[in-house]
């Protein structure tokens, strides 16, 4: 199932840059819009406001993947609650990047937050987006720890049972170094967060644990476990397959193999960022700006020394 053409060009680097503009700028009256993409019966993905949301409607609650930007929480809730009376129990957070996790703390304070271990322990920092400008603030500390992880897991995780139950799996670094992966077993669906944004370059972020070297092996080795699966929810486009993902791992190696070749050929980071093009055969891949294609380089390059 695929959301409208607009959706397929948006990608995760401009997603995120918008929402460093977001947080820093202060806020307007614009009205807070969250569209609604019913994948299953009982699972939907709400976009708008950051990464994408998935909300899983089980017998005793709702499960919530990811919730967006800072004061998206609220207009997020007031949506699930147009889905459904029942109250929201989990919350799991892919990873630690604000645009997928400041709207935790406009939820209730019972609700159980699940994460990685890594990612519980760079929720408390909130450290700056390797590449983008200085990120001002904490919101957790300025909301006195609610909304933090209060359950986490280091390889796999299940929680609830037979068509309620989510599975949390770990396949190493990429895009930071807790990316988790959440997978709806019963519905043949995981949502994969950003280190699967979409067709496109993603986003290195060194400061959080992200690897350049490791991201190709770690999707490819998702790309295997998450056979059964039919359909991926990726951070900020439409819904893929596990193919998709396959190439995707391919496209990221690729991307590891240039920078190396680059570095063996004597070639500087400018050099190299300059010259690497998304190769032909990755059709339907959008081309990443020189600065973020620049920023991956010298994260890869700090990697091989």
């Amino acid at each position: 199932m695929r959301r409208p053409t607009v959706l397929v060009a948006l990608i995760a680097v401009a997603a995120l840059s918008v929402a460093v503009k977001a947080v820093q700028e202060p806020a307007t009256q614009k009205p807070k819009v969250i569209e609604v993409q019913k994948l299953r019966e009982n699972l939907f993905v709400l976009t708008g406001g950051g990464g994408n949301t998935a909300v899983f409607i089980t017998a005793d609650g709702v499960v919530v993947v990811d919730t967006k930007l800072p004061d998206w929480g609220a207009p997020l809730l007031a949506r699930i609650r147009e889905l459904t009376p029942k109250p929201v129990t989990t919350i799991i957070n892919t990873h630690t990047h604000f645009d997928h996790v400041s709207g935790n703390v406009e939820f209730p304070a019972n609700v159980e937050v699940v994460a990685h271990r890594n990612t519980a322990a760079l929720m408390k920092e909130m450290r700056t987006v390797t590449g983008f400008p200085p990120q001002e603030g904490n919101i957790f500390t300025e909301h006195k720890g609610r909304g933090l992880p209060t359950r986490t897991f280091t390889d796999t995780l299940t929680l609830g049972k037979g068509a309620d139950q989510v599975d949390l799996r770990y396949f190493g670094p990429g895009h930071t170094s807790g990316d988790a992966w959440v997978v709806f077993p019963s519905l043949r669906v995981a949502h994969a967060g950003d280190i699967f944004p979409g067709k496109n370059l993603p986003i290195l972020d060194a400061n959080n644990g992200g690897s350049g070297a490791a991201i190709g092996d770690t999707l490819a080795k998702a790309a295997a476990g998450l056979k059964d699966v039919e359909a991926i929810i990726t951070g900020h486009s439409t819904t893929m397959s596990v193919a998709e993902l396959q190439e995707y791992a391919e496209f990221n190696e690729a991307f590891l193999s240039a920078v190396q070749d680059g570095k063996k050929a004597g070639r500087s980071a400018d050099e190299i960022a300059s010259s690497w093009k998304t190769p032909a055969k990755y059709t339907g891949y959008r081309d990443t700006p020189v600065e973020r294609v620049r920023t991956n380089v010298n994260v890869v390059l700090g990697e091989l020394e």
